[in-house]
């Protein structure tokens, strides 16, 4: 039997009176999401030719609303790719990123159209649909009355290596890359809906933005598998999160990032446990805030790790220790290899207080050794898939260690690995520790460049509304912590009004890095001086003579490669 295709999934629904989406005061059955997607399939033809030797591109540029889904339901029936623009980046960027993906269509709102303006004429204007035009609701009308004709009957032919997206990497460390998922890729993952408790009669919650990986992967595509209805949001808001659990009735939800801390960070009630939440699934939140949010509002988080590439993945146990990753899946073999030697790295050994007693050599990249084959490659980026791709091995990028059981810890992205004093360590450990201090919202770990060599700490502390900064106290929580590493409390910390997010909801260290220990925009910068732990104020004298010390020992250049 051959491999299922995400558009069989869809034609699967053509019949299907079940609601399948709901936004604001619409709603939509499953049966009028697969004709809408016909429709637009139908109108690809017209709107741009087939280019030689590839599927159309067909940019979207837009935030969660139906018409997003429809397209990508259209992209799938009409063996095209649908392109997700990312609406938070700006001029040049946004440019780039359309060019370097050969979009042939872009499909926008009037909201949004005026971001393409960095395009100039390079795009043709005839090549842009703006969907809350009359032109386009013209087009849409010719369209229909073509697949009602039967010009198109439903069966696209589509293969499972059909690319039907190429979603960019949140960029949080580096440049954002176009990762190409396939038709098969895409339908073996919604076959996975019901291990996340997604069923006919759940409501699914997509509030992360469509234009990534986690919000088509691990929500859409599963709702199309189960028959379930997907409630929409514009873009994510913490405010609004428990109102639409309860006026659509939602049962799970996906997250990414921060967004279970800033939920949490709204106001308690008395009554936020009564909703109809079941299950929520997500990447990189904190033991704390996962304990937090299963509490307040009762129902079970499924933490795993994976990443938009699709190679290797990670899932919670019902034993695995509050703050690990958790194991493989049975049919991929996942290890911490040294980058250096290719060599797995010696497993974690912990102190009595739950301390990482040899970060130095547990820490290295997480891989997968057998799962090279699984990666289906950045879009005309040969040097990023040689990095990620070497001897069959699958490299991720992504720091890790395991412990004598063989569960998986993440340790921070390949960026995130510091060098004091001779010891090399990773920010995920010192991030989880310094998450515990109740004022904090959420914090950023990340190397600043030491006067004379290596790097030193610095953290950025985002805290609660009205809460100011406690130096002593902070200084106080970590004498506290009995698995702080020596090496590890903060040379620096940095207080934020708002932390720096990508689009995702992911920390984006790139800005504060390159700050260095300048105030900005307000913030204010502490700096603990001397080996005691004691913070005082950054003053623009001490900035001075930090500086001068880089120059006195030739490390100028050190400020500038960040």
């Amino acid at each position: 039997m051959a491999s299922p295709t995400f558009a069989d999934l869809l034609l699967e629904r053509a019949g299907d009176g079940h609601p399948a989406l709901r936004f604001e005061d619409e709603t939509y059955s499953w049966a009028q999401a697969v004709a809408a997607a016909r429709t637009r399939a139908a109108l690809l033809p017209d709107a741009c030719p087939e280019p030689p030797g590839r599927p159309r591109h067909v940019g979207v540029l837009l935030e969660n609303v139906p018409e997003y889904v429809f397209w990508i339901f259209a992209a799938a029936l009409g063996r095209a790719t649908v392109v997700g623009v990312n609406p938070t980046r700006r001029g040049a960027e946004l440019a780039a990123d359309v060019r370097h993906t050969d979009c042939d269509l872009i499909v926008t709102d009037t909201a949004h159209l005026p971001l393409l303006d960095a395009l100039g004429e390079e795009f043709p204007a005839d090549r842009i649909l703006v969907v809350d035009s009359a032109a386009y609701e013209a087009s849409l009308r010719a369209a229909a009355g073509r697949a009602a004709d039967g010009a198109d009957h439903g069966d696209p032919g589509a293969r499972p290596d059909d690319r039907l997206l190429l979603l960019f990497t949140s960029g949080s460390t580096g440049a954002p890359k176009a990762v190409a998922c396939g038709q098969g890729r895409l339908a073996a993952i919604a076959e996975r809906s019901a291990m996340m408790g997604i069923e006919r009669d759940s409501v699914t919650y997509v509030a992360m933005p469509l234009f990534h990986g986690n919000a088509v992967m691990a929500n859409l595509a599963m709702a199309v598998h189960a028959g379930a209805t997907v409630a929409l949001r514009r873009r994510f808001s913490a405010s609004g999160f428990l109102p639409d659990v309860r006026r659509f009735g939602v049962t799970y939800f996906n997250y990414v990032g921060r967004a279970l801390a800033y939920i949490l960070a709204t106001p308690e009630r008395p009554d936020d446990h009564d909703n109809t939440l079941r299950c929520a699934f997500g990447t990189e939140a904190s033991a704390q805030d996962m304990a937090g949010f299963a509490h307040r509002f009762g129902c079970r988080i499924i933490e795993g790790y994976g990443s938009s590439e699709g190679a290797i993945s990670l899932r919670k146990t019902p034993d695995s220790p509050p703050d690990a990753l958790g194991v493989a899946p049975p049919d991929v073999e996942v290890a911490v290899l040294d980058p250096g030697t290719g060599r797995e790295c010696p497993r974690a050994r912990f102190d009595a207080s739950g301390a990482l007693l040899n970060p130095g050599e547990a820490i290295g990249e997480l891989a997968g050794l057998n799962a090279g084959a699984a990666f289906e490659g950045y879009y005309k980026d040969p040097e990023a898939d040689a990095e990620r791709v070497r001897g069959g091995t699958y490299w991720s990028g992504d720091l890790g260690y395991r412990d004598e059981a063989g569960y998986f810890y993440f340790a921070g992205r390949g960026a995130d690995r510091l060098r004091v004093d001779s010891e090399n360590f990773a920010a995920a450990p010192v991030e989880r520790i310094l998450s515990r201090w109740p004022a904090v919202v959420m914090c950023a770990v990340y190397p600043v460049p030491d006067p004379r060599t290596g790097d030193q700490v610095m953290a950025a502390l985002e805290l609660h509304d009205g809460t100011a900064f406690d130096a002593d106290g902070f200084a106080a929580f970590l004498a506290a912590q009995p698995d702080l590493g020596t090496k590890w409390a903060p040379r620096f910390v940095r207080v934020v009004r708002q932390m720096p997010l990508t689009a995702t909801g992911k920390v984006h260290k790139r800005p504060l890095r390159r700050l260095l220990w300048e105030p900005a925009d307000g913030q204010r910068v502490w700096v603990r001086p001397g080996r005691a732990l004691a913070y005082e104020p950054l003053t623009a004298g001490r900035v001075e003579a930090l500086r001068a010390e880089f120059a006195e020992h030739g490390r100028d250049h050190a400020l500038g490669t960040l």
